[in-house]
């Protein structure tokens, strides 16, 4: 038996060889809290051989306490769908004709107690369709991480060139400001001060004729 574990979800390969037959796969459109591969493969291999199984991982939120953010705890993983691959296809559809909307347990210490199962058979659907869709989802992923990315930078260059700019701006005003020179605004005189300075002027011009006629 093999395991492999990746960020988008947990595969589990059965490996054991097995003569060929037509597999059936269902199709889990929620996953229970607490629910997990290993007790999966236990209620499903009751009614079957089970073969692999993917669980989608749920994403990394951080959840809201008091107006604080707080992670969840470290090492509890919670999915949100299956899918679970079955070595007959008539188990697969029996199983989801018996187990959906049913109670997946009726015992009330159960962490399952009161949860439906919500199970769904997917005609012709293999699960090489299902590694082709988790690929085309990492691409899409990965294209949108790096849109983002580009983005951020371009973003981030744009407040420094700003920030850059502001500091340039407010040196140059403050070395203006080190070097100002007020300038000297001239009044324009009085009519009293304009007066004064005529009579002045007559008084010297007489002085100044009577010293050269007598002089």
């Amino acid at each position: 038996m093999e395991s492999t574990e990746s960020t988008e979800g947990v595969i589990f390969n059965d490996t054991a060889k097995v003569k060929k037959r037509k597999r059936g796969i269902v199709y889990l459109s929620s996953i229970p809290k607490y629910m997990n591969i290993t007790k999966i493969r236990e209620l499903f291999s009751a009614y079957g051989k089970v073969g692999r199984i993917y669980l989608q991982l749920a994403e990394n939120e951080l959840e809201r306490n008091g107006g604080t953010k707080k992670r969840k705890k470290v090492g509890t993983k919670f999915f949100t769908e299956g899918w679970v691959e079955f070595e007959s296809k008539k188990i697969a559809k029996y199983v989801a004709l018996t187990l959906n909307n049913t109670q997946i347990s009726t015992r009330k210490r159960s962490k399952f107690y009161d949860v439906i199962w919500n199970v769904k058979y997917l005609p012709r659907f293999k699960w090489i369709h299902l590694s082709e869709r988790l690929a085309y989802e990492r691409a899409v992923r990965k294209q949108r991480l790096q849109i983002e990315i580009a983005q951020a930078k371009r973003e981030a260059n744009f407040y420094s060139h700003n920030v850059d700019q502001s500091r340039k701006l407010h040196r140059a005003r403050r070395d203006e400001n080190s070097k100002f020179v007020p300038a000297v605004i001239k009044q324009r005189d009085t009519d009293a001060e304009i007066r004064s300075k005529k009579e002045s002027k007559s008084v010297t011009d007489r002085t100044e004729f009577l010293k050269s006629l007598f002089g």
